[in-house]
């Protein structure tokens, strides 16, 4: 089924389906948390946040190529303009770092607590974003 992203209804769906992923992602995350695997926990939360500001995205018809303008356009649209709180925005920028270190950097330790506060920030996002979605409808 392809999306048409000309119209509402298709961004719509895009929205939806880019939060199912991050449901997926985020129940991925939590499962490697409790089986100790923090690295991949930490990704997938990260992932489960990308997901989720992508879908927000979606309903204004934008798509971009880098997790920056993904981020910083989320921030522009939805985080200066009241939509989602101020402090949202510090902590996905902190999730993005610890995964780029996480991810990127050899001897990065990902401790327990930093990949617990990454699986709960991941959660307040995808839950404010669902939220956000069923709200504009």
């Amino acid at each position: 089924m392809a999306f048409e992203l000309d119209d509402v209804g298709g961004a719509k769906e895009l929205a939806n389906h880019r939060v199912n992923v991050a449901k997926t992602d985020l129940e991925a995350a939590e499962m490697n948390f409790e089986k100790g695997y923090y690295r991949t926990s930490n990704n997938r939360a990260y992932y489960a946040i990308f997901r989720a500001i992508s879908a927000c995205l979606a309903l204004e018809f934008k798509a971009y190529k880098h997790h920056a303008q993904v981020i910083g356009n989320f921030n522009k649209d939805f985080v200066h303009t009241g939509i989602f709180p101020k402090e949202l925005s510090r902590k996905i920028s902190r999730v993005q770092e610890v995964r780029h270190a996480s991810d990127y950097d050899d001897f990065y330790l990902l401790s327990i607590q930093d990949a617990k506060e990454q699986l709960e920030i991941a959660k307040e996002v995808v839950s404010m974003v669902e939220s956000y979605l069923r709200s504009s409808e």
